[in-house]
């Protein structure tokens, strides 16, 4: 027997487990690799994706220190690929993602240093003297929209939006039109609520820095120096024609503009699913551009010189992307048009050069151009659904399985009929469960029944309203379009009834409370690793949106709703209703609340809840909420109470909302909410269910837009906001 030497057993052997370790690393990286080259025609897909969480990311984190932080992170992963093996696919893909997302922070952040508009600082009363830059006529709410400039008040915005109502519409206003008027402007409004719209943001980069309404007297100083453009006479001339409740969708149709869209209207088509059609988008310059170059080829069929010696794609491809980029301009160029105009640009000359154009790179290009162009439109609803439903659409399209399925084939005609409604009712469903997470993140609602609508809507409005629109506009030249007019609004009749039909029937919405920014992400990023990949391993993106559906459902509505300036507050009840503090408030207010909280009820008063006490000053509630009742202790007028009824009340109280500032003799038991901490935190959700507080601010919110509070908020009893 031969005795093993004392250094041998200190010697590692061939299956310790750091070994096994490192054969398991390499095999995991020989799979990503032999993936990602199985994968390789789907990589640039990513190029935008990647630009986007950079740009995502800039509006996410709320600082300065975070940007840098994020950007900071990207290149240190760069460099941290370059030491991987060279010419690998995961090399390659971690340098491009790395550089990409921070190439996409430092463009928005770019933007908004050099293009935004500084809103307002504080309201103010003031006599303003103001060049006309656009008018905006809004016959459904019986007023109009005025983008002014002022002049010689520096202290000022450089643009500033007013309301005009039409009663007080003088003679001779237009673009270029100088005017005097009074008016209180504020700044360019945050959201009320957490998860509600941001006008301010969106105010930022389109140059507006306040807002307001125009008072008597209003001087014209300066007529308009010029007509109304183009798309206002268009649209004029549209409402003017088309007899009807059709004829605000007509004209939204040809301009895009949807201001004469009746609010019963609007609200039907959005439920209905078919709001998007009115939103000039793919479906519209699809439409008309295939109609052009349809045209163009058969009047270029009927001369044998031109059949024989021109190129007759390449001609109709170009008066084709004429006409796309004409009607782009015509309907004020919003993000959804852009990006239909530059997608079909793409594909027009892709069929000019005989190559199949419509692919998912096409979209990809298309999102490219917008992101670099406008940062800013990737956190709005517009760009996230238009892209999101075409690539749903183009994914779809590419499966081999529906290829198949659609492919023509020797049959009766019923059954061709019938193959071509259940893919169009597909695509439909497709559709609306990729849309769906959008909608209810940023309107918190969702219709459910959009698919079956638009199996007739889409139809209806592209092989009848529209070439009846545009026949109708053609023969107005001659004064003989009234017959079409007539055509169009039966067929705009038909579409809202539809509308109202689908709208009105059960389960035709789906309601959500307001959900954060994680859900969100969770449930995009699965969407887009479902679409845009190809192998088997497309479907683990399932996991992150069953992860995102499950945290929706589970997610409980708040219990108490404060707006930002502290006037109105909203409660649930124990029947799971809602009521709000202030029973005349305007439907806009009750409309924002009550989708914030997941609700499609109507609001009830508190004061006459059986559970509230109300005095014209004062309003004790009791709200139920983690298995316990709370107190909540509201004031309702500008009246100065008594600080010894105010100390007592407020001691009774687990929660104290005012709109104005409380002096420190109040001392509820958990929360105290007045018109200070408001300033620094803006609009509130309490879910009392989860002891959890969501506010539209955060403490060191760095982005432009956002109004700084005037005074630091001092140490509050109770619980800090």
């Amino acid at each position: 027997m031969i005795a093993t030497p004392p250094s041998m057993a200190f010697e590692p052997r061939q299956t310790s487990v750091v070994t096994s370790v490192r054969a398991r690393a390499e095999r995991l990286w020989r799979g990503l690799e032999l993936w990602l080259e199985e994968e390789r025609e789907r990589l640039p897909l990513w190029v935008p994706v990647a630009l986007a969480v950079g740009i995502a990311a800039w509006f996410a984190l709320p600082n300065r220190l975070e940007w840098l932080a994020f950007c900071c992170a990207m290149l240190a992963g760069a460099c941290g690929a370059l030491v991987l093996p060279i010419g690998g696919r995961v090399r390659q893909a971690i340098l491009a993602g790395s550089l990409l997302a921070c190439a996409g922070c430092l463009l928005v952040w770019a933007k908004a240093m050099m293009w935004g508009a500084q809103p307002l600082p504080r309201a103010a009363f003031v006599e303003l003297t103001g060049e006309v830059r656009s008018v905006d006529r809004r016959p459904a709410q019986k007023m109009s929209r005025v983008l002014v400039r002022p002049i010689g008040m520096p202290a000022l915005p450089s643009l500033i939006r007013v309301n005009l109502d039409d009663a007080l519409m003088p003679a001779g206003i237009g673009e270029g039109a100088v005017l005097r008027f009074r008016t209180r402007l504020m700044p360019p409004a945050p959201p009320s609520l957490p998860g509600g719209y941001d006008f301010a943001r969106r105010a930022y980069f389109d140059g507006i820095g306040a807002t307001g309404r125009v008072l008597r007297p209003i001087t014209v100083l300066r007529p308009a120096t010029a007509g109304p453009p183009l798309r206002a006479r268009l649209f004029a001339h549209i409402l003017e024609r088309v007899p009807g409740k059709g004829a605000g969708i007509a004209a939204a149709l040809a301009t895009g503009d949807q201001g004469a869209i009746s609010e019963v209207d609007a609200v039907a088509m959005r439920r209905s699913g078919l709001a998007h059609l009115l939103s000039i988008s793919g479906l519209h310059v699809t439409a008309l551009i295939a109609a052009v170059i349809f045209l163009l080829m058969r009047g270029m069929a009927l001369s044998r010189r031109a059949a024989l010696d021109w190129p007759l794609m390449l001609v109709a491809a170009g008066g084709g992307a004429l006409a796309g980029i004409g009607y782009t301009l015509l309907t004020g160029a919003e993000v959804p048009t852009v990006r239909s105009c530059v997608a079909a640009l793409l594909v027009l000359g892709g069929l000019a050069m005989g190559r199949d154009a419509i692919t998912l790179r096409l979209v990809a290009a298309g999102a490219l151009v917008v992101l670099i162009l406008w940062p800013e439109a990737l956190v709005g609803p517009s760009f996230q659904m238009s892209f999101a439903a075409v690539v749903a659409l183009v994914s779809l399209g590419e499966h081999p399985r529906f290829r198949a399925f659609l492919a023509a084939r020797d049959e009766e005609i019923w059954r061709r009929i019938a193959r071509n409604l259940l893919g169009m009712l597909a695509t439909g469903l497709v559709v609306e469960l990729v849309l769906a997470p959008i909608a209810l993140f940023h309107f918190h609602k969702a219709g459910m029944l959009g698919s079956i609508a638009n199996l007739v809507a889409i139809p209806l409005t592209t092989l009848v309203v529209m070439p009846l629109e545009a026949m109708a506009l053609l023969f107005d030249m001659g004064g003989w379009g009234a017959p079409f007019w007539w055509l169009t609004a039966r067929a705009l009749d038909l579409l809202l009834l539809v509308a109202h039909g689908v709208a009105s029937s059960p389960g035709a919405v789906v309601l959500a409370p307001a959900q954060s920014g994680v859900v969100f992400g969770f449930i995009l990023s699965g969407m887009l690793w479902c679409l845009l990949w190809r192998s088997r391993w497309r479907w683990a993106g399932l996991m992150p949106v069953t992860a995102g559906v499950v945290m929706i459902v589970t997610s409980s509505p708040p219990a108490i709703l404060i707006t930002g300036d502290g006037r109105h507050v909203a409660v649930r009840t124990a029947n799971g209703g809602m009521a709000t503090l202030r029973g005349r408030a305007g439907s806009y207010v009750r409309e924002v609340m009550a989708e914030s909280a997941g609700y499609d009820g109507t609001l009830e008063a508190m004061a006459a809840l059986p559970q509230a006490r109300c005095s014209p000053d004062l309003c004790a509630v009791r709200v139920t909420g983690g298995g316990r009742n709370w107190n909540l202790l509201l004031t309702r007028s500008s009246m100065k109470i008594d600080n010894a009824i105010l100390a007592r009340d407020c001691a009774r109280a687990d929660i104290v909302v005012s709109d104005r500032r409380l002096p420190g003799v109040c001392r509820p038991r958990w929360l105290k909410v007045d018109r200070r901490s408001l300033a620094a935190t803006g609009g509130l959700a309490i879910d009392l269910d989860h002891d959890s507080i969501r506010s539209v601010k955060t403490g060191n919110d760095e982005h432009p837009w956002v109004a700084r509070p005037l005074g630091r908020p001092r140490g509050l009893p109770g619980r800090q906001l």
